[in-house]
């Protein structure tokens, strides 16, 4: 999933459920500005931001690392 989508699923997931930034920043501990410029996509926030974000919307947060082989 690249980051433009997952903004947009998060920010989908909290609409979906009623929540409002101001709520989903309190609830998870994440400042509000931080919130904004995330579902902004101004925003480059940390797996823990992440996290906790998911975590109060019901979410699970996987992480895929590919492995890419150098070129010579």
């Amino acid at each position: 999933m690249h980051f433009t989508e997952l903004i947009k699923t998060i920010k989908e997931r909290r609409e979906t459920l009623h929540v409002t930034q101001e709520s989903l920043a309190e609830l998870s501990g994440v400042g509000l500005r931080t919130l904004k410029q995330f579902e902004s996509g101004k925003g480059n926030p940390t797996l823990s931001t992440l996290q906790k974000i998911s975590d109060v919307l019901g979410m699970e947060l996987c992480l895929k690392i590919k492995n890419i082989t150098p070129t010579k």
